[in-house]
């Protein structure tokens, strides 16, 4: 093996013995490991894209996991960056045949656009989820009740069995919290969204009784963004920040759109929105002020 190459090897394993988080996490792994090799062997992403019969821009995607990875087109690029080693090889090409094989989450392909595929990867996988939400309650703090209204909501035109896949998708997406090792959920929600009566004051009722319920959950921190804190809560859209134990993974910003989403991993990027969400938990209302809040708006609501 060449210099590099050790480094590469245990985290690879790794992933192989405990697989988690599906395809989107392996690609973003085995990517990762990929550069590492080229940039150590000082080869050009032009050089390694001749090597696969690709392009910089494939050989770009295949390092930044947003594509799968033909075992042929990895062993090639082994063979250019020097990696003799059969063990390790065979680590490379286990890991790359994974990246195709779909997630549990494949089964919902008819109602779950691409760009959010890539998020429920990305939380399955995740240690830490931080999340700012604005206009709903968090979806993994949803019930099926206000999942099922926030889905008309969003999609009016959908048939009623297609609201009932998307609620279905967000509830068994909801398990991840209360699995051995289930992420820990630092949500700060919104006053306004909790002041929104969607769905009905029933609706509503049953969702405040949910979130006191979740927020008792070793793993779910939960603060409430007051009216009060003004421009900053409305400093802008929903954020999530999902945070990973493998040093593979850099902190990641999920920003939501109408119609696409935008994911940041760029260091000045992830500071700048951890800033705004340390400064949004520092000025929301602490985890036990929050639950009688809740408790107050249940009152009104019941």
């Amino acid at each position: 093996m060449s210099a590099a190459q050790p480094s590469s090897e245990p985290s690879l394993r790794r992933y192989l013995d405990h697989p988690r988080g599906g395809p989107t996490v392996l690609r973003i792994v085995l990517g990762t490991q990929l550069r590492r090799l080229r940039e150590a062997a000082g080869i050009t992403r032009e050089a390694a894209g001749d090597a696969i019969r690709g392009s910089h821009a494939k050989i770009s995607r295949l390092e930044l996991g947003r594509v799968s990875c033909k075992e042929r087109d990895v062993a090639d690029l082994l063979t250019l960056y020097n990696v003799t080693d059969e063990a390790a090889r065979s680590d490379f090409l286990k890991l790359a045949g994974r990246t195709s094989t779909p997630g549990w989450w494949h089964q919902y392909g008819d109602v779950l656009p691409g760009w959010f595929e890539t998020h429920i990867g990305l939380e399955e996988a995740a240690s830490v989820i931080r999340t700012y939400e604005v206009q709903f309650v968090p979806g993994l703090l949803q019930t099926a009740e206000y999942a099922r209204a926030v889905a008309q909501l969003g999609h009016p035109r959908s048939t009623p069995e297609e609201i009932e896949r998307r609620v279905q998708l967000r509830v068994q997406r909801q398990e991840l919290l209360t699995l051995q090792d289930a992420p820990r959920l630092w949500a700060v929600i919104d006053e306004a969204s909790l002041r929104r009566p969607l769905g009905g004051p029933e609706v509503m009722a049953g969702q405040l009784r949910h979130l006191l319920k979740m927020a008792e959950l070793p793993n779910v921190t939960l603060q409430i963004a007051p009216f009060s804190l003004g421009g900053l809560a409305a400093a802008g859209g929903p954020i999530t920040i999902l945070r990973f134990l493998e040093p593979d993974l850099p902190d990641i910003v999920y920003l939501e759109q109408l119609t696409s989403a935008l994911y940041l991993d760029k260091r000045d990027d992830v500071d700048h929105y951890l800033a705004v969400m340390d400064r949004l938990s520092a000025q929301s209302e602490s985890p036990r002020e929050s639950m009688a809040i809740l408790e107050r708006l249940l009152k009104q609501e019941s």
